[in-house]
């Protein structure tokens, strides 16, 4: 038996990398510190791309500038943004969820505002109010991009993104 699906979600379609780094742009003025990205999706749908673009924009509206590796071997990168902390993880290595406590994760997500790419890994230690972005890849090298949330307070975006996706 499978889980039911949150309650609130939406769909837009990302036509290229360009899309995926404009809708990172459009959601970054929405994002504070205690949030959580949870970013699925299979090995070469745009996750690191999403994050990379999200990060980029944050250091550049504070007049920064950084190389962005993906954390695949370190697990986590965090950037200083002005006032904001950002986790980037990449947890696909970890084989426990405990492992993601030895990384401080538990202490980040009330912090810093926390991009994890492969959140399965984290079984029950996914924080209940994270937003779930799942790319998922088309055969025309599109991706259809899902937000999801079961918490309450992601609903006014998940309305918003179909606009997004008519005004992008």
């Amino acid at each position: 038996m499978s889980a039911p699906p949150p309650p609130y979600a939406a769909q837009v379609r990302l036509a290229d990398a360009d899309a995926t780094a404009g809708f990172a742009r459009w959601i970054a003025p929405q994002l504070r510190a205690g949030d959580c990205l949870l970013l699925q999706g299979p090995i070469g749908a745009g996750k690191t791309h999403f994050a990379r673009a999200l990060i980029g924009h944050f250091l550049a509206q504070n007049g920064l500038a950084e190389d962005i590796p993906s954390p695949t071997f370190t697990l986590v990168q965090t950037y200083q943004t002005g006032t904001l902390e950002i986790w980037h993880c990449d947890l696909y290595r970890l084989t426990n969820p405990d492992e993601a406590l030895e990384l401080g994760l538990d202490e980040a997500f009330e912090t810093a505002l926390c991009l994890i790419e492969w959140p399965e890994r984290l079984g029950d230690l996914v924080p209940p109010q994270a937003l779930t972005l799942r790319f998922d890849p088309a055969a025309d090298d599109s991706r259809a991009l899902t937000a999801s949330a079961g918490a309450p307070q992601w609903q006014p975006l998940l309305h918003a993104m179909p606009a997004w996706q008519h005004a992008a």
